[in-house]
């Protein structure tokens, strides 16, 4: 069970009047999501070609103050990932990836699919990425700070993605999603939106 996310009544406040008009992050999924479905759709043909299994994967993951959501990714790992070990942290150099789900991994592509958990309004364009419940449950004991990114609407993308990804230990994902939460401001998501999309384009500081 994961326990009171919020001891110090510390909660994400989104912006309000002019600047809700113009950041709205549904507003964002849809329009960027249209943008990516081309990306999705040669990418979805590349997996089909290239592995056994679906092109999309789904899974039950941590959103907002607890809330389970479900979000879909493009499959960048074997089917059979985690078929005889469980839940497992990904880590970078990870064998279960398939050789395109490394480009995948490595350029955000992977994500592309979760513009419609932004549309629904699970998730937000940036903030910390939603874990699953087993592996929320397993950190909470080692590090009691760790619900503590659970203040905030995951994010597509989030400040511990361009500073560490898959290189980083959970321990120290939560200090940097912590971060994020006690120095959001608009200007700090743009900076991350930013990096991110340098990400993409040339796959220079990705893991």
């Amino acid at each position: 069970m994961i326990p009171d996310v919020t001891p110090n009544g510390v909660f994400y406040l989104p912006p309000t009047g002019w600047l809700t008009s113009f950041y709205n992050p549904p507003i964002f999924g849809i329009i960027f999501g249209i943008i990516s479905l081309p990306i999705i759709l040669i990418f979805a043909i590349l997996i089909k070609l290239t592995s056994k299994g679906p092109v999309f994967f789904r899974q039950e993951r941590v959103g907002y103050m607890g809330k389970p959501i479900v979000i879909t990714k493009l499959r960048s790992m074997r089917n059979d990932a985690e078929k005889k070990t469980g839940a497992v942290w990904a880590t970078k150099d990870d064998p279960r990836v398939t050789p395109v789900g490394k480009f995948m991994r490595k350029t955000r592509v992977d994500e592309l699919p979760q513009f419609w958990s932004i549309i629904k309004g699970d998730m937000s364009l940036v903030g910390p990425r939603p874990e699953r419940f087993v592996l929320t449950e397993k950190f909470t004991e080692k590090w009691p700070n760790f619900p503590q990114r659970l203040r905030i609407i995951p994010g597509l993308t989030g400040y511990a993605q361009i500073h560490g990804g898959y290189d980083l230990k959970p321990n120290e994902k939560c200090k940097l999603d912590n971060y994020y939460i006690d120095n959001y401001s608009l200007g700090f998501d743009f900076k991350i939106a930013f990096e991110t999309l340098k990400i993409i384009v040339t796959g220079d500081g990705a893991r």
